[in-house]
């Protein structure tokens, strides 16, 4: 894994609110990633989180992806991908904060012929507000711009914007943030092993997968250590969202586990 960041990347990372990295897995952690994640796909079945089992998602994201959330937590191949503190510490680098939690993993596979996933911001869908959450999404597939690889707005993690869903229509975003028509959208194809960061308040999207293959992706979400509940419930238990008040800090290690606090 090359988990040791060029400082160029952290300056492109901080001034883009993106960042690819090539190569970023071995040819043999590759085939451990796609393996690890089939199985836990496969044993989770249809349910999108742990503890759904027996409820059939079929809303109107299932025609864009596939998305299988917190597979870390019922699938130990998984879990020692997702809890690396490499990782987490490469997160805690890009965005220059001491401890980073993960929040939520996630796979994200477009069938064939899926739709396009629209332009839209991550933090604001959360349990938290942070100008400082950041996701990783690695490459299971080659990412191409014909099966639905990634495109980042640049710059557009320094603001909050009145957001949209995953499955709204491509233009939505831009109708109801003007502003975000000023600046050319840049393209992210990624060689299977590759990854990207990107900050969660960075407006992004993904095309259709216009092929008869898959493309396949993990991600996860992580959340900076110290950070607050802001009434969202999101992928929370309703059980530990009932004894939370707005304000508190979200920092149960079993849902949240931290996985790298610099020394």
């Amino acid at each position: 894994m090359r988990h040791e960041l060029m400082q160029k990347e952290i300056s492109g990372y901080r001034e883009n609110g993106f960042v690819v990295i090539n190569d970023f897995l071995t040819d043999d952690e590759l085939a451990e990633w796609r393996s690890a994640v089939d199985e836990a796909v496969d044993l989770r079945g249809d349910a999108r989180l742990p503890g759904e089992e027996g409820k059939v998602f079929s809303g109107s994201n299932s025609a864009v992806f596939k998305q299988r959330i917190q597979l870390w937590m019922d699938n130990e191949r998984v879990k020692a991908l997702m809890l690396d503190e490499r990782i987490g510490k490469m997160a805690a680098d890009l965005e220059g904060i001491d401890g980073i939690r993960v929040w939520h993993d996630q796979t994200l596979i477009k069938m064939p012929y899926g739709n396009p996933t629209s332009w839209h911001q991550d933090n604001t869908k959360w349990s938290f507000s942070s100008d400082h959450a950041i996701s990783i999404w690695i490459a299971l597939d080659d990412a191409t711009p014909h099966n639905g690889c990634l495109y980042f707005i640049p710059g557009s993690h320094h603001d909050c914007y009145d957001d949209v869903s995953t499955n709204r229509p491509m233009s939505d975003i831009f109708e109801e943030n003007p502003v975000l028509q000023d600046v050319d959208p840049v393209a992210a194809p990624m060689k299977a092993g590759s990854c990207s960061f990107h900050n969660g308040l960075t407006v992004h999207g993904a095309g259709a997968n216009m092929t008869r293959g898959l493309r396949r992706a993990m991600t996860c979400a992580f959340m900076p250590d110290g950070a607050t509940f802001n009434g969202n419930k999101n992928v929370l238990p309703q059980s530990y969202v009932d004894g939370l008040s707005v304000g508190d800090l979200i920092d149960n290690d079993e849902l949240v586990p931290l996985i790298y606090k610099r020394a």
